[in-house]
């Protein structure tokens, strides 16, 4: 029989309908309930997608004895992280400072009023290994529950406490924190195998555009080598599925062979970004083809009917992770024949030993990325893995993660100059405006012909971020007109008076904590998106109010990164463009028809605004549309002529 979540449109949900547990989504109800029977509540919190999220159910939710000491002594909750940002990030920093870290799932035991006094990630069903078992431990805190509360309450105040702390700001955005930030990233970084620190290694796309950024500005050499080394290897490792395409989760392994087969839209956005910026720097052709294929993947998987982007796919085939994306070498040359099998199996490492578990993840580590010999057998290989196996995909459509795919496909028009990813980007944008947005409100996520709930500060950042990318490959002013509305209505939301922008607004639900979070970790943070945003609408508007919100902005985080900027790339990219802008192009032109044409002729680097109409300052030159570039405090000459100029 189905629970209580049977009734609800996530796909994290929906996987735990038929627990035995007696789940509750987030709800009043719950907490009500609690409050009346004097029970605590033991939150969950995952997402669809999640490896370990999926052996907890299994070992846990799943389990019948497991069901009714919960079912029996506590009311519990389940959650999907990513259409509750708010929920999660409170409960993964309650998570962090009782255990030292965090990670999902996320197991929270908490009273009726929302403190906790106990936190976890995942627990195996019994105790092994030095880990406590979820049996114990659920007796446990029901034995203490019901004969030393106190003694289990004690933390729990402290923990709110020190959790709720004001970040006040200062005046810092003086002292430059990149110069700090490159010799922290020339420190981590691998230079055998590329990527930064040790294994597990994540992409962090957004790292390797500020590294880009900043070679731009200073031309430093081990920016780029840094930056390329990284890109090179994550391709031609197994992080990148060469079959299919698209990039997984993150490398187990220092190599980036083994990947966490999961593939996650916002990745795969972020990627694109680097791999378009590194073309866009060094022409290397390959850089290109990396993004295109990876767009191909999301435009032939994961894109609705309708445009939205959907959210993941999961790691797991058939109760195993990757075994997906595994191949034998008997499967290669049964498909391809002996002698082209076998030479595939040699450009792609497919061995007898085998490189994973004793089957084989194909990578390029041994091989010639540039080599497309092998490319024309792709399809039929694609077709017959998805034939032998098949892939929960998570449908859910989310505002936050779309925006950063909008804004990677209209970089991605911009250096390939084919418009079937503007068409994908400006699709995308129409189905946020028709389902997740009422007038400048917006929502976090739409499944199952139902929206969420109403937009936290990450969903704006994203989406006045992919308004402006738009704005840079069309110059149509309503893409600008729209992120100045919701800036503006961001900063009235969300703002403090100490600086930054909560994660949550004035009217959404109040939780034990209202946190104000800074560190970029798998995406950019709300609060640094919102200073890249502050930034450009400073350079685009020229509008005073801009400009003291984005230094205000700027302070802030300046000083929430300064121990460890390398944390911050988001915020050290808006910090470059404050310091260092990019030039500036006003466009004055002489009839609407030249607008098509000129996206095209822009450079990727710089900063275009296009007038309503010629003005007393900018007027036309020869009756003709006219270009003033302007950087560095000085301006060229007017031209009629961009391309000359440049």
């Amino acid at each position: 029989m189905s629970n209580r979540l049977a009734k609800e449109t996530s796909p994290y949900l929906l996987q735990h309908k038929e627990n035995p547990v007696d789940w509750y989504p987030w709800c009043r109800e719950a907490f009500g309930r609690a409050a009346a029977e004097d029970k605590p509540i033991f939150l969950s919190i995952g997402y669809s997608a999640c490896h370990w999220c999926h052996v907890l159910a299994h070992e846990s939710f799943e389990d019948e004895e497991i069901a009714e000491i919960l079912n029996k002594h506590f009311i519990s909750i389940k959650v999907d992280k990513e259409e509750r940002p708010d929920i999660d990030s409170v409960y993964m920093a309650v998570c962090q400072a009782f255990t030292g870290s965090g990670g999902w799932p996320t197991s929270i035991f908490m009273t009726a009023d929302g403190k906790p006094f106990f936190a976890g990630t995942y627990f195996p069903r019994t105790s092994r290994g030095g880990m406590i078992g979820m049996r114990e431990l659920l007796l446990a805190i029901h034995e203490k529950w019901s004969s030393d509360r106190d003694v289990l309450l004690q933390r729990s105040d402290e923990i709110i406490k020190y959790l709720n702390q004001s970040q006040d700001s200062a005046d810092t955005s003086d002292v430059d924190l990149t110069h700090l930030a490159l010799r922290q990233y020339e420190h981590i970084y691998d230079e055998k195998y590329g990527g930064f620190g040790s294994a597990p290694k994540f992409p962090t796309p957004h790292n390797l555009l500020f590294l880009l950024d900043y070679y731009e500005r200073y031309k430093t050499p081990s920016c780029l080598k840094m930056t390329e080394h990284t890109l090179l290897q994550m391709y031609r490792g197994g992080l990148f599925d060469h079959i299919g395409f698209g990039f997984c989760r993150y490398s187990t392994d220092k190599k980036f062979l083994v990947p966490h087969f999961e593939k996650m839209l916002y990745d795969n956005a972020l990627l694109i970004l680097a791999y378009c910026k590194a073309y866009a720097i060094t022409k290397n052709e390959l850089y290109l083809e990396v993004a295109e294929k990876t767009a191909s993947y999301i435009l032939r998987e994961m894109t609705s009917s309708e445009g939205g982007f959907y959210s993941s796919q999961d790691a797991d085939s058939e109760g195993e992770e990757g075994k997906y994306y595994l191949f034998a070498p008997s499967e290669i040359t049964g498909l391809l024949g002996q002698e082209d099998g076998a030479r595939f199996n040699r450009h792609f490492d497919i061995t007898d030993a085998g490189n994973f578990e004793g089957m084989n993840i194909p990578n390029l580590l041994k091989s010639d990325p540039a080599d497309k010999t092998f490319e024309h057998f792709l399809p039929l290989l694609d077709d017959y893995r998805k034939k032998r196996y098949s892939l929960h995909r998570d449908e859910k459509i989310l505002t936050a993660w779309n925006s950063l795919m909008i804004a990677a496909m209209c970089e991605l028009y911009l250096v390939s100059k084919k418009a079937i990813y503007l068409s994908a980007a400006e699709n995308a944008n129409r189905f946020i405006q028709k389902y997740l947005s009422d007038g400048d409100t917006l929502y976090v996520s739409f499944h199952s012909e139902k929206r969420g709930v109403k937009a936290f500060l990450d969903d704006y950042a994203a989406y006045i971020f992919a308004q402006l990318a738009l704005y840079k490959v069309t110059l149509e002013r309503h893409y600008l007109e729209r992120a100045t509305r919701l800036c503006d209505k961001v900063i009235s939301d969300f703002g403090d008076n100490f600086g930054g922008f909560y994660l949550y607004g004035n009217d959404h639900e109040e939780l034990i904590l209202r946190p104000k979070e800074i560190y970029d970790g798998a995406i950019p943070s709300g609060n640094s998106l919102m200073a890249y945003n502050l930034v450009r609408l400073s350079l685009l508007t020229d509008e005073e109010k801009y400009t003291a919100e984005a230094k205000r902005q700027l302070d802030f985080l300046s000083k929430g990164s300064s121990e460890y900027p390398a944390n911050h790339a988001m915020f050290l990219k808006a910090f470059l463009d404050h310091t260092k802008p990019p030039a500036k192009i006003t466009i004055a032109v002489d009839n609407q028809t030249d607008i098509k044409n000129l996206p095209l002729t822009l450079p990727t680097e710089a900063i275009a605004v296009l007038l309503p109409q010629p003005t007393k300052e900018y007027p036309l030159q020869n009756g003709k549309t006219t270009y003033y570039v302007c950087r560095a405090n000085s301006c060229l000459p007017p031209t009629n002529d961009l391309n000359k100029l440049l």
